[in-house]
């Protein structure tokens, strides 16, 4: 049975994945360079995606990198402390969570792939070395970032348990991977209607503060 410390360890790590991946980095740091809310462009998703399109590659880049290590930022300190690969997973549920559903935008946010991709770089970096290249042929070969998504999330599961990480580890990938899917629901409509827009970065000059 698990005791009552066991339950406070898995508390205090969802909690503080959760409010690391509240923090909408997208918003913020479009705003403090462009002064501008991401919000209300292109998509309206915070996350670099959208950045990319609407404010130019180097913010997003930013975005992508904060976006990532507010998944990798709790797992590393629950380890730290508890070093239990279930705590480790709860952070990095939460982490996801909190980006999708952030404290600071009214239980809103993004998609959570960049940020399950931080995830994944502590808990399972092989799978995360082979879905980033997932992602980066299809984008590449389609210029469909969500199509690049999809596919990767779909197949983390799968890699985590053929390359045999802990069961803990691939039920994380099996829910993270579900969630991202479900999380495009309306991308995988539009990809099927054939209307889904393609990368292509945004002028950032146009944005900047006059």
């Amino acid at each position: 049975m698990i005791n009552e410390v066991g339950v406070l360890q898995y508390l205090i790590a969802f909690v503080l994945g959760f409010v690391c991946g509240s923090i909408p980095s997208g918003l913020w740091l479009v705003q403090a360079f462009h002064g501008i809310d991401i919000r209300d462009y292109g998509s309206k998703n915070i996350g670099a995606t959208n950045v990319f399109r609407t404010a130019g590659p180097k913010t997003a880049v930013l975005v992508l990198l904060c976006d990532a290590l507010k998944g990798i930022v709790p797992i590393a300190i629950a380890n730290y402390f508890f070093q239990d690969p279930v705590v480790n997973v709860l952070a990095g549920l939460g982490a996801m969570l909190g980006h999708n559903y952030s404290l600071f935008l009214g239980f809103k946010g993004g998609k959570g792939v960049a940020t399950g991709l931080g995830v994944l770089i502590y808990l399972m970096p092989t799978v995360a070395g082979i879905a980033f290249g997932i992602w980066l042929v299809l984008v590449l070969l389609t210029r469909y970032v969500s199509l690049g998504s999809i596919v990767a999330a779909a197949c983390t599961p799968v890699l985590a348990w053929y390359l045999g990480y802990h069961y803990a580890y691939v039920a994380l990938g099996t829910v993270a991977g579900l969630a991202i899917v479900i999380r495009h629901k309306d991308n995988i409509g539009r990809l099927l209607s054939g209307t889904e827009s393609k990368i292509k970065p945004g002028n950032a000059q146009n944005l900047d503060k006059k």
